[in-house]
């Protein structure tokens, strides 16, 4: 595993940006670049992302970067994947589709799906923030069930959010992991393994918002930390069908233990209508979850015996 001693000194990333206080999308892709050695063409939907590059001309970034339309990240990402094969330089550079929750599990699942079918050779990470955060916090298919959005005010959201991780891995490409901006180093690594393993890879990062989840901005790192620690949100990567747990989950899954829920939803006011009944229905979820997936990974059974 990467230490942070062993990180590149180059940045890629430029000190400002037009994000919000406290976002962790930069957190995330000044970690992402450095893995990728700042070698990749960006894809972007309209996104929060869009916000945190810059418009014309001026950006926060040193590398390439294509502002596709919001159902096209996919698509385009399919096209330069295509032009840099024809040219032999696919070798040269790592094509990197970035998009939201929104932007992957909805509006940009059709053409993702199509490019896992034809295992086309990029790398998609879709940072998850849970709702359409640069539109005004609308729910979208990754918003938990419950959770106050501005299309949900009342009663929170209904239904179930979609799996993506595991969409993905039914599409049977090469590469799937989570990772968390909390945890930099964690992501990092999966960034650079990613990179060099050829067809679609998939990482899906989960990216705290304050505004959208109503907390102090300060907070932002504790907030991931605590999605990791409490199984709402579990690290873990799949190769070729093989799922292992990774990072501050795989320490957890070998000895140590999941913290209450109750100590990530009470930070944020999203989950502020939760009632005990529904703290405890979702406890049950994320420990029926966890215990799926530490099952799944036959390296933990080895290293106990």
């Amino acid at each position: 595993m990467t230490t942070i001693l062993d990180l590149p000194v180059e940045e890629y990333m430029l000190p400002g940006n037009r994000s919000c206080a406290g976002c962790g999308l930069g957190i995330g892709l000044r970690y992402i670049l450095k893995a990728l050695d700042g070698k990749c063409i960006m894809v972007v939907p309209a996104s929060c992302l869009t916000v945190l590059g810059g418009m014309y001309p001026v950006s926060s970034v040193r590398v390439p970067w294509i502002n596709s339309v919001f159902p096209g990240t996919a698509a385009v990402a399919s096209g330069v994947s295509i032009g840099l094969k024809a040219l032999n330089k696919e070798n040269d550079y790592t094509v990197l589709a970035m998009a939201g929750d929104g932007g992957t599990v909805d509006i940009g699942i059709q053409g993702l799906s199509g490019a896992s079918e034809r295992n086309q050779n990029f790398l998609y990470i879709c940072y998850d923030n849970e709702a359409y955060m640069n539109t005004g916090t609308q729910r979208s298919g990754a918003t938990p069930r419950g959770v106050k959005t501005t299309t949900t005010p009342l009663e929170g959201k209904r239904h179930n959010p979609k799996d993506m991780p595991k969409i993905m891995e039914a599409h049977n490409i090469p590469y799937v992991a989570t990772a968390c901006v909390a945890y930099p180093i964690d992501l990092y690594d999966k960034v650079k393994k990613a990179k060099d393993i050829k067809g679609l890879r998939y990482i899906h990062l989960l990216v705290p918002c304050p505004s959208g989840w109503q907390y102090d901005p300060k907070d932002t790192v504790n907030i991931g930390q605590l999605a990791v620690e409490t199984g709402a949100f579990i690290l873990y990567e799949v190769e070729n069908g093989e799922l292992r747990l990774t990072g501050r989950s795989r320490r957890i899954a070998m000895g140590g233990k999941l913290k209450s829920i109750d100590e990530y939803l009470n930070l944020q006011n999203r989950f502020l209508k939760f009632t005990p009944e529904e703290i405890e229905e979702y406890q049950k979820e994320i420990n029926q979850r966890w215990e799926i997936l530490v099952k799944r990974d036959k390296s933990l059974q080895k290293e106990e015996n």
